[in-house]
């Protein structure tokens, strides 16, 4: 037989109150937004890709050295930005891929080749999506300038400027009239020079650097 001397009733306080406190519900989010912004501009037989260096998460700055153009091809480059370790992920399968093409069929695979097989990586996990906002520049098969702008997935189109990222709410019109002269009177319709796009595309990443820095 059990001995009940040191038997007490249990407390009914700490439960009741328990019961009684609101729901509390656990979450965790796989994703952190480290902000950044991306551009890519296309000439006749050019393409410029460009970025910011910041590496930040809310107001904190992890890094000012990090910055967000990966060379691809020696004709291809890509800008990411959006959560750092989906970029360094999807770079490094796209550098894979891009090594294991070039041993199989002894040449470098094209700018417009390397989109679509973005494309397809970026669908196969539409279901726990890559965080990260995809443009790729180079040169086509025929040495002319190219851009490709993805969402997070896989849906692309080809462009002659865009831009991506934190700022790019406020890039893209910039681009818009400094790069594809709308709703710009009586102006001549000319080629992109190198010159004009270096300088277009330095001047948009100043801007948004200057306007979204505490997001940077």
């Amino acid at each position: 037989m059990l001995s009940t001397a040191g038997y007490a009733e249990p407390s009914l306080g700490l439960g009741l109150e328990a019961h009684r406190g609101a729901a509390v519900q656990r979450r965790f989010s796989p994703y952190t937004f480290n902000g950044g912004t991306i551009l890519a501009i296309a000439g006749e037989d050019f393409s410029i890709v460009a970025s910011d260096t910041r590496l930040s998460e809310d107001y904190a700055v992890h890094s000012r050295d990090s910055p967000k153009c990966y060379k691809l091809t020696d004709t291809t480059v890509i800008g990411c930005s959006g959560f750092h370790g989906d970029c360094l992920t999807l770079t490094k399968i796209l550098e894979a891929r891009l090594k294991m093409y070039k041993h199989s069929n002894n040449k470098t695979m094209s700018s417009g080749a390397i989109a679509a097989m973005l494309s397809t990586i970026l669908y196969s996990r539409r279901f726990f999506p890559y965080y990260v906002y995809n443009i790729i520049g180079g040169l086509d098969e025929e040495g002319k300038g190219a851009v490709y702008s993805f969402d997070p997935v896989g849906s692309y189109q080809r462009d002659t400027f865009k831009s991506g990222g934190s700022a790019s709410a406020m890039l893209q019109p910039l681009l818009d009239n400094q790069v594809g002269l709308k709703n710009m009177q009586n102006m001549e319709q000319v080629p992109l020079s190198l010159e004009k796009a270096f300088a277009a595309g330095k001047g948009c990443l100043y801007f948004g650097c200057r306007k979204r820095r505490l997001h940077w």
